[in-house]
């Protein structure tokens, strides 16, 4: 009877052949992992990069006015720039409700009762919208907070819609910007934007 020998090498050869299927599931686990990693990553990326606001194109800003006595108020907007818009046509369009600002709403936050404009206004938070005209700006403060700067609630939250005086500029402003001139028992709220200003003043009760 003839025996023919397996090659010296037979061994070998079986446990490779037996290893491929588990070599091939074994490379996809891993490559299925490496794609899980880099998409874990690059949500990471573009979390930190969303949550890093000062990278925006309209990048946060403060305004605060101290009412003495420990109270105070603070604006918490973002500042888009004008690039070559203009105030009351591409930008703070004339005749509608605008955000004063950008991105979210623009909160305006007092820990103390106020009168703006000759308005009431209790302590509280609040987000301000404003409608621009040539000739006066109207500031409306809503009940309403939280939402996104251009999901305005409508009348049925407003608390208090008062008139701006606008005046304009020696120049040309580029940042929007809010900012306070205090007075004596209170002070005066500015909006400035290109060559406009428009102003309210508040008083603490």
């Amino acid at each position: 009877m003839l025996t023919v020998a397996p090659p010296a090498n037979w061994h070998d050869l079986t446990r490779r052949g037996l290893a491929n299927p588990q070599e091939k599931n074994m490379r996809k686990v891993i490559v299925t992992i490496s794609i899980v990693c880099l998409g874990l990553a690059l949500f990471v990326l573009a979390s930190h990069a969303q949550q890093d606001k000062s990278k925006r194109p309209s990048p946060p800003a403060t305004a605060s006015l101290d009412l003495g006595g420990g109270k105070s108020i603070t604006i918490d907007y973002s500042s888009p720039r004008l690039k070559g818009r203009h105030v009351g046509g591409e930008i703070a369009p004339f005749g509608q409700v605008w955000r004063v600002g950008a991105n979210e709403a623009t909160t305006f936050v007092s820990t103390a009762d106020t009168t703006v404009g000759g308005t009431t206004v209790p302590a509280g938070s609040y987000t301000i919208f404003a409608i621009p005209t040539k000739d006066k700006w109207t500031l409306i403060i809503s009940k309403k907070t939280g939402e996104w700067g251009t999901n305005y609630a409508g009348p049925s939250e407003d608390l208090a819609r008062v008139d701006m005086k606008v005046s304009t500029l020696p120049s040309s402003v580029e940042n929007f910007t809010i900012s306070f001139d205090k007075t004596a028992n209170g002070g005066t709220l500015n909006l400035d934007w290109e060559t406009t200003r428009a102003s309210v003043a508040i008083l603490k009760k």
